[in-house]
């Protein structure tokens, strides 16, 4: 048991996956585990632990942000022995290549800073995916009948964003998409010598205009949630 996790020892497995939303870790754990039992309630961020053919798995949500998924992923590490991470988020594409309802699989996150901006003072670290499960994770999507890209994306700090002229950038660039908490997954994987992925399905589009409605992005999510479980155990 941490500060804000409150499983007991043993309840947290190897492998877990990281939704941004409490709400949709229950989801995942409803749709895609068996046996999923709750394992954590503390300030509502939801985390179930559960088999998925016949592996360990939790679900664990992180919040929004990577100051709340640096809690999260660094207790999950430390505490409970967390070796594979995969982030299952949403994001929104920056790139007209990239549709919504598209998969990216996020090879590099680029970022203005982090929580661990710190450390590193005045070296710009580049937090990139474990290639082991980027590798997998690619070959899975391949079996699906869904658009799936693989590039840098954007972690954001902000979300109500003032910067078009930073995003004018990324997308001349090649960024894919932005979002608010791979490139802290990335580092502290990096640092603790675990595996990290962010696995993402485009909800919303920054050039087009174009979202997906809330009541259409769960089942939409699917394809996002099997390609991060079959990565991790390929």
């Amino acid at each position: 048991m941490t500060v804000h996790i409150g499983a007991g020892e043993g309840r947290i497995a190897e492998t877990v996956l990281m939704p941004g939303d409490p709400y949709r870790a229950r989801w995942v754990a409803g749709n895609f585990l068996k046996d999923a039992e709750l394992v954590n309630e503390v300030r509502g961020m939801l985390g179930f632990t559960g088999t998925w053919n016949g592996h360990r798995v939790t679900v664990q949500g992180s919040g929004m942000g990577m100051p709340s998924l640096s809690i999260y992923a660094n207790e999950l590490i430390r505490d409970y022995g967390a070796q594979t991470l995969i982030r299952i988020g949403s994001c929104g594409a920056m790139q007209e290549s990239v549709a919504v309802r598209d998969v990216i699989l996020a090879m590099t996150a680029s970022t203005v800073s982090t929580p661990s901006s710190t450390i590193f003072r005045e070296l710009n670290y580049a937090p990139c995916a474990d290639f082991g499960l980027l590798s997998a994770a690619h070959v899975a999507a391949g079996k699906r009948d869904v658009a799936t890209h693989v590039g840098g994306i954007y972690s954001s700090d902000t979300f109500y964003d003032e910067r078009p002229d930073l995003n004018e950038q990324m997308t001349r660039h090649g960024i894919l998409a932005v979002e608010m908490e791979t490139a802290e997954l990335y580092t502290l994987a990096a640092r603790h010598r675990r595996r990290a992925l962010a696995v993402l399905t485009v909800s919303d589009h920054l050039v087009t205009g174009e979202a997906l409605p809330s009541d259409q992005r769960e089942q939409s999510f699917g394809d996002m949630v099997e390609i991060a479980l079959e990565a991790a155990f390929s």
